[in-house]
């Protein structure tokens, strides 16, 4: 099992910053490929942002951003240190979401929910206008 803990959302204004970080425990061998998700009330939940490490922790790391939030949002990680964040830029109403970071064993970028073997339990983010 692998536990997945959020934290950094929050209610700001348009225009402003968030970073969302998220830390991995327990069986981290699972978490080669980490992810950001999002889901709006009434809405499905939509990729967000993916990083994976397929030479493993210490090798660099290969990223994609979903094309509604690239050029604002950027993902980092330290596979070393299990963890994933999310840099949020130039925030909209739109990007007023629970984000979800998720991990799969996969050792290739992955987008779809159901790649994902394990999730957090998810951030507020609350974008005022």
């Amino acid at each position: 099992q692998v536990q997945l803990v959020e934290s950094g959302g929050g209610l700001v204004q348009a225009g402003h910053s968030l970073r969302l970080s998220c830390t991995a425990s327990g069986r981290t061998d699972s978490t080669s490929t980490m992810g950001w998700f999002r889901q709006a009330p009434g809405k499905e939940r939509e990729f967000v942002a993916a990083i994976t490490w397929p030479g493993g922790p210490w090798s660099g790391g290969f990223t994609e951003v979903a094309d509604s939030v690239k050029g604002r949002f950027t993902i980092s990680g330290d596979n070393a240190k299990n963890s994933v964040y999310l840099q949020m830029n130039s925030l909209e109403p739109e990007d007023t979401s629970v984000y979800y970071c998720a991990a799969s064993p996969m050792k290739t970028i992955r987008t779809g929910v159901g790649d994902y073997w394990y999730w957090g339990q998810g951030t507020q983010v609350t974008v005022s206008s």
